[in-house]
């Protein structure tokens, strides 16, 4: 591992810059390998961004990707992934939760042969609420996706850079790169990691987000399903559909129904379900065709939108 980055995403988390910095630095330096520090404003309000860019002037290896507005967690951490020039990236939380000191364990596991290693909160310094519907969505995914990962939610993951780069995130996605990772035949490995109460700042966590996350669910359940057997589920869904259908409009036909309308409309509404379903098979044929892509998306609109601002970038880096 000759360079190590470190993805921050930071949300008015100026407080917890510098006390940031200096954890990473303390777990990271004097090691056998280099390391950057990629921090990614997400439209912060207060002065998070002075101070990561009062860093930059300090250390060569600190860099910092500025978004106009806020766009979300995931996004943040798709910009940090386009930027970053590691060979293996490591993503956390920006409010000093996850412990640096917890990486170089992580990155052990990587070295062993893993293509990405898990952070595991196991006692998780939150409130009840909070800890209670992350264990429900935890197991929700587990059995939906099939994928065992006992804290999807933690940010503290180490990736080999070649694979987290092919991989699409938007949304609320960056939570279920390991399922996602299924598709590449990723070795995955979990580790129980530290969890500290956080000192300054308050938490962006809303429960809005669940209703996301739940979405989000069930699209990388299509796209897997999909990916796994092309059409296979759709073309049952399909033939389902078309059988009862074929049924309402016999009964409509020879069962002489006392109701002919609601009967009727039945029978539509059925074949109305068919036609969608068709429908959306061709779109997903055509988004098996673009999928390979996708995952330049979310950093695209970003640069688009609120032109990313990045202080220390590569040499001839241009975003």
């Amino acid at each position: 591992m000759a360079l190590i980055s470190v993805i921050v995403p930071v949300y008015d988390e100026e407080e917890n810059v510098e006390p940031l910095y200096r954890a990473v630095d303390h777990a990271l330096s004097g090691r056998d390998f280099d390391f950057e520090l990629v921090l990614v404003d997400d439209g912060s309000k207060d002065r998070t961004y002075e101070r990561a860019a009062a860093l930059v002037e300090r250390d060569p290896r600190v860099r910092v990707v500025k978004f106009r507005r806020n766009y979300g967690q995931t996004a943040a951490m798709a910009a940090g992934v386009e930027v970053a020039r590691g060979d293996v990236l490591v993503t956390m939380d920006g409010d000093l939760q996850n412990d640096p000191e917890d990486i170089p364990r992580l990155l052990e596991r990587i070295e062993e042969g893993y293509d990405i290693a898990i952070g595991w909160r196991r006692k998780r310094k939150d409130g009840g609420a909070r800890v209670f519907i992350s264990k429900i969505a935890n197991r929700i995914m587990t059995y939906i996706m099939g994928i065992a990962v006992r804290d999807s939610g933690c940010s503290l993951k180490a990736y080999r850079a070649e694979l987290i780069k092919g991989i699409p995130m938007y949304g609320e996605m960056h939570r279920f790169i390991p399922a996602l990772s299924q598709l590449a035949g990723a070795r995955l490995v979990e580790l129980e990691v530290n969890h500290r109460p956080r000192q300054f700042g308050v938490s962006k966590y809303g429960f809005s987000r669940i209703q996301k996350v739940m979405l989000d669910i069930v699209t990388i359940r299509v796209l897997l399903s999909y990916a796994r057997a092309p059409l296979t589920w759709h073309l049952k869904v399909v033939g389902l559909s078309l059988l009862l259908d074929l049924l309402a409009f016999g009964y409509v036909i020879f069962g002489q129904p006392k109701s002919l309308v609601v009967a009727g409309g039945i029978a539509m509404v059925l074949f109305s379900l068919t036609l969608f379903l068709v429908v959306w098979g061709l779109a997903g044929g055509l988004f098996a065709a673009v999928e390979p892509n996708v995952g330049r998306y979310a950093v695209i609109a970003a640069k688009l939108s609120s032109r990313l601002k990045l202080l220390n970038p590569a040499p001839q880096e241009e975003l």
